[in-house]
């Protein structure tokens, strides 16, 4: 137990890297779906972060090996200390994370294909139909796929702690992270004079309102998952939030609600004009990526009793695991835009 604290740091760092590729992908999909004309803009950036799936694997079968340092409830399935359901089987667990990781990273590898191909004008009917088929099927995989991580990673790390509305509340909070992420990423690209094909400015701006739209939408599922608890007055369900809203990890959940929702809210709806100014729209981005960081990590440290919460970044091991993921994550990243052109060497 007096592990887990920093074990939730590595699943932190594991749930940021595979959303930024489930993300990528999913963004690209849906800017499809839509007939997005931007999309021509930044659809082989944002699929560009499909490389970091064999990061997300490796980060996933070191947290399953881990074991009861990545969930803390099997050392007490260990001890017979509490009757489980069948959701928390730790074959049945390893099980479906490994193979739905794989599933999806196929079926996105598959997306990213057919882009390829249909890119061409000149391209068949058939390979079109079944480029649009795909991507019809990816915001799906990636809501099914998304409430499952949510559940198994966050929600059922306290045995019997459910909320109807957790899985779309932590995958929201992951897309609205990613916005922001991609609208950082291509910011630096832009700015260092990088990219071979430049985007145009008005993405910015676009990426902004997308922001926006997601920053009101996550306050929503975060809002509406406490008030049925709260005005239902259920102890049971209400113990989790009181103890991270009222103990030592209350400075961290305060924090990642101003970042998320306050900073966002009013730069961008109450001043309209910083939705086309790059500097405010980056400034902004990098506040709700620290606070969705902040935020996952509250709600895995948060999981076990107050006296256990271990605050992120006050030990060696959290900032070296940090450096090594997100340095591994960023060099993967730029190895990939080389490789396909989107940057000059």
């Amino acid at each position: 137990m007096e592990g887990f604290g920093s074990w939730s740091i590595l699943t932190t760092n594991f749930l940021f890297v595979l959303y930024m590729a489930l993300a990528g992908v999913t963004f690209a999909a849906i800017l499809h779906l839509v007939n997005g004309h931007w999309r021509t803009q930044v659809r082989y950036f944002a699929v560009s972060l499909y490389a970091l799936f064999p990061l997300a694997l490796i980060l996933l079968i070191i947290l399953l090996v881990g074991g009861e340092n990545t969930f803390q409830w099997l050392a007490s399935a260990h001890d017979g200390e509490h009757h489980l359901s069948g959701w928390h089987n730790y074959t049945f667990l390893v099980s479906r994370q490994i193979l739905g990781l794989l599933i999806v990273a196929g079926l996105f590898g598959m997306f990213i294909k057919y882009q390829n191909l249909a890119a061409d004008d000149n391209a068949p009917y058939e390979i079109k139909r079944k480029f649009r088929n795909i991507a019809l099927v990816i915001p799906a995989f990636y809501v099914c796929y998304g409430t499952m991580v949510a559940w198994d990673f966050e929600m059922t790390m306290i045995p019997g702690w459910h909320s109807a509305s957790y899985g779309v509340y932590q995958f929201v909070s992951m897309f609205h992270c990613f916005l922001a992420f991609f609208a950082i990423m291509l910011y630096v690209l832009y700015s260092s004079g990088k990219m071979t094909n430049p985007i145009k400015p008005f993405v910015f701006n676009y990426l902004a309102q997308m922001m926006l739209a997601f920053t009101i939408l996550w306050t929503y599922f975060y809002f509406t998952q406490y008030l049925i608890m709260w005005y239902g007055r259920l102890p049971e369900e209400m113990h989790r939030f009181d103890a991270m809203m009222q103990h030592d990890l209350a400075p961290l959940w305060w924090t990642f609600l101003v970042m998320k929702f306050l900073i966002p809210f009013i730069t961008f709806a109450v001043w309209t004009p910083n939705r086309h100014n790059p500097k405010v729209i980056i400034t902004v981005a990098t506040s709700i990526v620290i606070g969705t960081w902040i935020e996952r990590y509250t709600w895995l440290s948060g999981s076990v009793d107050p006296e256990n919460y271990h605050l992120p970044m006050t030990s060696i091991f959290d900032i070296v695991v940090t450096v090594i993921v997100f340095g591994a994550m960023l060099g993967i990243i730029k190895w990939t835009l080389n490789r396909y052109g989107l940057i000059k060497a």
